[in-house]
């Protein structure tokens, strides 16, 4: 639906004597459909802000529609990143149409694959030669943003974990596990940017993805974003696994990096707790705990240094590092809380 930005000042007028009254800017309301008698409605946030919603809009809103018409020059890869961009704009159904020739093989192909492995609730509508529609099914209300960033965090969590272990396996199963599970990881991703591109601009999705401000929109962004770096990291520590020509990784090496990963991953989990709670405190003990992170990193590589294979020691600097990458995503996080929670930490005067 088009939009205009800028700002406007009116006057508020008052009718009858008692009845407060504005006029709505008429390239809005024309925008939104809107005509004498319609009804909008008034959601009033915590900074007193006002947001107006036409109930014509959310009545809509499971309708919105994006065609995508692929040129004949266009690749595979480009039409998914145009496929992807419209579902996270919020778009609930989207056609990929061509007028003259057979959608190709290969796009159609790519397009259905990274549908089903990354893009949540959505669903094949039909699958034609000249066309090929996709359609969200899953509501916002089905699936908050806290509900979808702790399963995302679990997910994180237990990729580091394996990634751990596959170190200490002669077979290299779990490390290729944990590079394909990444692919859940991006789905709820993809899922959360979507849902706080709409939220933040619609106060009636904004209640239904169990937000209270459009203010939490950025700073949910960022912490997804840091989830979504952790996991990579965790993928970043099962490919230097597959490039290490050992067998297994030596046991005292191992326990070192254990170690090390068990602390960083107390970080992370500590720092997504504060999150879910809401809380000041909890995220700023998760700084104060990160600092320890740092200090036992500069020890376990001086003992790896002593221990390992020559040979190994370049993979096992970059697994030292992505270990420590979880630690310092953590803290990103809780840093991120502290913004979000200060007015319930201070007194404003």
């Amino acid at each position: 639906m088009p939009s205009t930005s800028g700002e406007e000042l009116r006057k508020v007028q008052v009718t009858g004597g008692s009845t407060f009254i504005i006029s709505l800017p008429k390239p809005w309301v024309e925008q939104m459909g809107l005509q004498r008698g319609s009804v909008v409605k008034i959601t009033q946030k915590d900074d007193m802000t006002l947001f107006l919603t036409p109930q014509v809009a959310e009545s809509q809103d499971n309708q919105r529609k994006v065609i995508i018409t692929p040129a004949a020059d266009d690749t595979p890869g480009s039409i998914v990143r145009r496929v992807v961009s419209a579902y996270l704009m919020g778009y609930n159904i989207l056609q990929l149409r061509s007028n003259q020739q057979r959608i190709g093989s290969g796009v159609k192909f790519q397009v259905k694959d990274f549908t089903r492995k990354k893009l949540v609730g959505t669903e094949i509508l039909s699958d034609l030669p000249h066309d090929l529609t996709l359609q969200v099914l899953l509501s916002y209300a089905e699936l908050s943003v806290k509900d979808a960033l702790r399963r995302m965090s679990v997910i994180a969590a237990a990729m580091h974990r394996d990634a751990l272990v596959a170190l200490g396996m002669d077979e290299t199963h779990l490390a290729r596990e944990v590079v394909a599970m990444d692919d859940e990881v991006d789905r709820f991703n993809l899922y959360i940017v979507r849902l706080l591109k709409v939220a933040v601009t619609d106060g009636h999705i904004l209640k239904e993805s169990g937000l209270k401000s459009p203010r939490d929109c950025l700073g949910y962004r960022l912490i997804t974003k840091s989830v979504e770096r952790m996991a990579d990291h965790a993928v970043n520590i099962a490919h230097n696994r597959l490039a290490l020509t050992l067998t297994t990784v030596n046991d005292e090496i191992l326990d070192e990096l254990t170690r090390l990963s068990e602390f960083a991953l107390k970080v992370f989990e500590n720092a997504m707790e504060s999150v879910f709670d809401e809380d000041y405190s909890e995220a700023d003990e998760v700084l104060e705990l990160e600092l320890k992170t740092r200090e036992m990193e500069a020890e376990v590589l001086h003992k790896i240094l002593k221990q390992a294979n020559p040979d190994e020691i370049p993979a096992l600097r970059l697994i030292i590092e992505s270990i420590s990458r979880t630690a310092e995503y953590g803290a990103d996080i809780a840093e991120t809380v502290l913004n979000m929670t200060v007015r319930g930490a201070v007194i404003e005067a």
